[in-house]
């Protein structure tokens, strides 16, 4: 089992920034990639940002490129995503997940076998 904490969420203007940060605990050997997702009142859940364990590669929706960077810093099990520019439709709670497997499209969230509790996001305009 993979317990993870979000955490840094809050209320900023529409402008701002805000870093979160997911704090990976238990068996946390053999995990492949981290990502975060978020969802919006009344939408699906959708992809924003994946990191490889290694921190070497990442991966961005659209939506979040030249906004967002996701790190991981040295070997901690922590996984942060720095958000520059907010908007308020990236209004949302946001989830980080962890994937074991390695398999499926890093942007679905049917890869991803553990997940946070979320931690909400609200931009004002």
């Amino acid at each position: 089992q993979v317990q993870l904490v979000e955490s840094g969420g809050g209320v900023v203007q529409a402008g701002g920034s805000l870093r979160l940060s997911c704090e990976a605990s238990g068996r946390t050997f053999s995990m492949y990639t981290m990502g975060w997702f978020r969802q919006a009142p009344g939408k699906e859940r959708e992809f924003v940002a994946a990191i490889d364990w290694r921190g070497v590669n990442t991966y961005y929706a659209d939506s979040a490129t030249g906004r967002f960077t996701i790190s991981r810093v040295g070997d901690t099990n922590t996984v942060y995503l720095q958000m520059n520019s907010l908007k308020p439709e990236d209004t949302a709670v946001y989830y980080c997940a962890v994937d074991k497997t390695g398999s499926g499209s890093i942007r679905s969230m049917a890869r991803y076998d553990y997940w946070g509790q979320g931690t909400q996001v609200t931009v004002s305009s």
